[in-house]
């Protein structure tokens, strides 16, 4: 299985990655990709981009070194109500937003059962693309509730690459992620499989990814970011809902 995009990946502007557009859409085109998502941390984590970044990136180019860009954010998750940490003006700018819970961000983690209703209500958020990394026991949710309300929005749940590095700070993804992925495939809901690189070097690298969802009988069509031409058909789609 192979992806054609990378719909997480974060530039120098984070605060803690390494990388310039330059070099992402470089290597980018090195291996073979046809597109990036540019998604950096939006101001509530420590070290995010100046809400004034998102703003400006109307001036990035749609393409560069001949890999097409999307430029967007990886929200975090701020309170009860799913609130992101960025205006809703803000983000009506951008080509994708991606929403998840990071600590020290203004939401902290709760019972299973309130975690999983605040991913529930991001998902219900028409300016959401989907969701990150959700497998992690920091955050604990009940898969099949979440699986379920994806599903009811054709919302998809990333399976993110970088969560079973050793470098990871998300606990039990495995767990987690394999029972997302079993019912995912069960009940069809589109999944993403994304980098989330924070340096040039781990772009488009997906590999755990990809391995546990071929262990799991997960047909690559059931992957979003597969096809460029998947990817701006949910996109167009997602837009017509707000």
């Amino acid at each position: 299985m192979k992806i054609e995009a990378d719909l997480h990946i974060h530039t120098v502007a984070s605060g803690h990655a390494y990388s310039t557009v330059e070099e992402i859409t470089k290597e980018a085109a090195k291996l073979g990709l046809k597109m990036v998502a540019l998604t950096d941390h939006g101001p509530a984590l420590p070290g995010g981009a100046h809400p004034y970044h998102f703003w400006n990136l109307r001036i990035m180019p749609t393409k560069l070194n001949g890999v097409r860009i999307l430029k967007g954010v990886e929200a975090n998750i701020t309170n009860l109500d799913a609130d992101l940490d960025l205006p809703v003006d803000y983000l009506e700018t951008l080509d994708i937003i991606l929403a998840g819970f990071h600590p020290k961000c203004g939401y902290e983690s709760g019972s299973v059962e309130q975690n999983t209703a605040v991913l529930v209500k991001a998902i219900n958020n028409p300016l959401v693309d989907f969701i990150v990394h959700p497998g992690n026991a920091k955050f604990p949710i009940d898969p099949e509730t979440l699986v379920n309300a994806a599903l009811e929005k054709s919302v998809p749940l990333e399976i993110n690459n970088s969560s079973f590095l050793p470098t990871s700070s998300r606990e039990a993804a495995v767990s987690y992620d394999l029972q997302i992925i079993k019912l995912a495939k069960e009940k069809g809901l589109p999944l993403v499989l994304s980098s989330d690189a924070h340096i040039y070097t781990q772009v488009g690298k997906v590999d755990k990814a990809v391995e546990l969802i071929e262990e799991e009988g997960v047909s690559y069509k059931q992957v979003l970011n597969t096809s460029v031409s998947a990817v701006l058909d949910y996109l167009a789609k997602r837009r017509a809902l707000r």
